[in-house]
């Protein structure tokens, strides 16, 4: 059972290339999936986006929902998934045009 943990799990990665975290592969592409519903089709400031995953999840995942919202969201930003428009004030996120 022990062997399967780290197959279980994802390291992350961030923007700045600073040290990632090992998470739960599960909660990644839970979070995953809601950070880039929530993002389909307009942009969000920080705040507005950690709101609407955590209103989408809510109920259903088992953890800090703004927690796992800011790593993968870094994560994201890193794999060029998502990223964030710093021309505005405040940023605000996006799926990136590059994807």
């Amino acid at each position: 059972m022990e062997k399967n943990t780290m197959e279980d799990r994802i390291k992350t990665q961030h923007p700045q290339g600073k040290q990632g975290v090992n998470i739960e592969k599960n909660k990644y592409e839970q979070v995953k999936e809601a950070i880039l519903e929530v993002l389909d089709g307009k942009s969000l400031t920080h705040k507005e986006l950690t709101d609407e995953v955590s209103e989408l999840l809510r109920g259903s995942f088992d953890g800090s929902i703004a927690w796992y919202t800011e790593t993968v969201k870094l994560d994201l930003e890193a794999r060029r998934l998502i990223e964030r428009d710093t021309s505005l004030s405040p940023a605000r996120y996006r799926i990136s045009v590059v994807a």
